[in-house]
């Protein structure tokens, strides 16, 4: 396998914090997205690598195994013995054990034997790895460990309408036998900036299949802006109708409504139009929608238009 720069890849560098490496994969994302470059190959492949990059450069656990692994990581690791139980795996440091230790825990959760070999190598059993073949105290394990496939975590961008209104996606991932799967994923209306919507058994296979999570990114919306449950907007009213009252047609989300406009209202007021806000994952129903009345001012006026306006003048409104 070839070893992929993952810090190259998003153009950040090896120190970057957590916010730097979301800011370059947003950048990336928004220019190679598929939706952008549609029937270009090679921006679908860009759009994959960073997926992949960021998939283990955002997670602290993954980017620490990953860093502490380098970029040599294919000749650290060396087979020895014969498949089975007894099959073990040496580990050649520059470093000392201690520092490979430290990254065992790390990647394994601790729990399998080893041993420390001349020239500073580590080596450990897979058995007990994973909880085959013998136990603890050395004799036959009490029962055999299902060994799960690798949960997978992929970040996804949707509009604030297909958050709305519930949307799906075509996913492209490379399983650990280098086969590509593309994979229908639905997301549900309702999903926020950070939800992560779980699809049981998509992810890596084993003998029984992790998972695949989706983590949401809401991308922002020139019109509308979320804020809890609740939608905000600005809406142009006619200064005939603010001062007269009347209803107006308001744009939504979820389709056009009327909006009613009470007598003498002011320029600047906020209306409420219950249920007409996002979709609540748990518990259902909807929030609300705040309308910002903006007055229309007329730019051209006739003759007559004028008079009136003067004569309204006149009497000092």
């Amino acid at each position: 396998m070839e070893y992929k720069d993952y810090y190259k890849t998003l153009g950040v560098e090896k120190r970057a914090s957590e916010k730097e490496i979301k800011q370059a994969y947003r950048k990336l994302a928004r220019k190679y997205h598929p939706d952008v470059n549609p029937n270009n190959p090679d921006a679908e492949k860009t759009f994959k690598d960073i997926n992949e990059a960021y998939a283990v450069l955002s997670d602290a656990q993954k980017r620490k195994t990953y860093d502490t692994l380098g970029p040599d990581w294919q000749q650290r690791f060396r087979t020895g013995g014969g498949p089975g139980a007894g099959r073990t795996y040496t580990y050649t440091t520059t470093g000392n054990v201690g520092d490979f230790s430290d990254f065992f825990e790390t990647l394994f959760g601790g729990g399998a034997s080893g041993a420390r070999q001349p020239g500073g190598g580590f080596e450990f059993d897979l058995g007990s790895l994973f909880g085959r073949g013998r136990s603890r105290t050395g004799g036959p394990a009490p029962e055999q460990r299902r060994v799960r496939g690798q949960d997978l975590e992929q970040p996804v961008d949707v509009t604030l309408r297909e958050a709305f209104q519930g949307t799906s996606r075509t996913l492209s991932l490379t399983r650990p036998d280098g086969k590509i799967e593309h994979i229908e994923v639905k997301i549900p209306a309702g999903v926020r900036e950070g939800s992560r919507v779980r699809l049981k058994g998509k992810g890596n296979p084993g003998e029984e299949a992790g998972d695949l999570y989706l983590r949401v990114h809401v991308l922002p919306d020139p019109k509308f802006r979320l804020e809890g449950d609740d939608l905000h907007m600005e809406a142009p009213v006619p200064l005939t109708k603010l001062v007269l009252g009347g209803e107006t047609p308001v744009a939504t989300l979820n389709g056009s409504v009327t909006m009613k406009i009470p007598p003498g209202s002011q320029n600047g007021r906020t209306f409420k139009l219950t249920g007409q806000g996002m979709p609540r994952l748990k518990g259902g129903g909807r929030g609300d929608l705040l309308v910002k009345a903006v007055a229309a001012l007329p730019t051209k006026l006739d003759a007559e238009q004028r008079e009136l306006f003067e004569q309204l003048a006149a009497t000092g409104a």
